[in-house]
């Protein structure tokens, strides 16, 4: 069944997640509206955890690995990502910026776990490095102004949120190898939970007093971003990909998490109307082939090494 070619129900499922995924940012970007980053953290895990918490059993594994992930995925990655677009991070941007998770998980997978890289995610990290050049030349040399404008602290931003899921992603590959038994959607549902009081105490300390209960007068339609980034992002996008990878290998599901940035991208024009500059745009298709060589590097190697014939 693992070899199986994917079918259109796969293919549906597998494009279904990209598009949820894909849009997650501007729906980010709008609820930021009405929610202040801390407030929009702990709506968004607060209802990602209480309603799944009666159909989801916690997990089995030690619960100071769902401690870590919570913290470094949902408070981390999470609150860096929403301080970001707040202070100056475009959607679309942040689609691309934040995939670079990947090389930060060959980097920190390197120096903390001693794991080699092969020479694929050599290739991508160069590109990616190339790539981030592009990014910081924009605010050396700016070509746009309007929506396309970012700031250097929401590029940071942005770029430490992508560390933070990196760092997330080690925990999770410690708990795959140590339990392989586990359920992974009881993992990230269990896990939101700790992300909650964190979320509070940091709106209750940082939060303006003029803004700390500006969620109360939210207009209905953020309350349902908010749902949409807590349920649908979470649970259907997690169980889908989670299905994907149970029927078919990792380097078959893989290669389509490269459509979820195009989506980020093509969205962030079309609905928020968001400008991208030249540097920009050198720096996307830098990342996009970064993540090109990582993602299907290794596969096309093989192919070349073969004479393209199939096994």
């Amino acid at each position: 069944m693992k070899n199986n070619a994917l079918t259109g129900r796969d293919l549906l499922a597998a494009l279904g997640v990209v598009f949820i995924w894909g849009i997650n940012f501007v729906i980010t970007k709008l609820a930021l509206q009405d929610f202040t980053p801390f407030q929009l953290g702990a709506i968004r895990f607060t209802i990602a955890f209480v309603p799944l918490a009666f159909f989801f059993k916690p997990p089995a594994v030690p619960w100071k690995w769902v401690v870590m992930y919570g913290l470094f995925q949902g408070v981390g990655q999470f609150g860096l990502m929403f301080l970001s677009l707040k202070v100056g991070m475009t959607a679309a941007l942040a689609s691309v910026l934040l995939q670079t998770q990947v090389f930060f998980t060959a980097l920190f997978g390197f120096f903390l776990l001693h794991e080699r890289t092969s020479k694929p995610q050599q290739a991508g990290m160069v590109l990616a490095a190339l790539g981030i050049c592009c990014f910081v030349m924009n605010y050396v040399n700016p070509g746009a102004s309007g929506p396309g404008v970012t700031t250097v602290l929401g590029f940071v931003l942005i770029l430490c949120a992508a560390a933070m899921w990196a760092v997330s992603n080690i925990v999770a590959k410690h708990v795959q190898q140590g339990y392989a038994g586990y359920s992974p959607i009881s993992f990230v549902v269990w896990s939101s939970a700790v992300a909650i009081l964190p979320f509070v105490l940091l709106a209750a300390l940082l939060d303006p007093a003029e803004v700390r209960w500006r969620w109360l007068d939210a207009h209905w339609i953020s309350w349902v971003e908010a749902a949409y980034l807590g349920l649908v992002a979470t649970l259907v996008g997690y169980s889908l990909w989670t299905w994907l990878l149970q029927r078919h290998p990792a380097n078959r599901v893989s290669p389509f998490g490269l459509g979820v940035p195009v989506v980020g991208l093509a969205t962030g024009m079309i609905v928020l109307g968001e400008v991208i500059t030249p540097w920009q745009w050198a720096g996307i298709a830098l990342t996009a082939c970064a993540l090109g060589c990582v993602v299907v590097g290794g596969r096309v190697a093989e192919l070349f090494r073969s004479g393209f014939k199939q096994p």
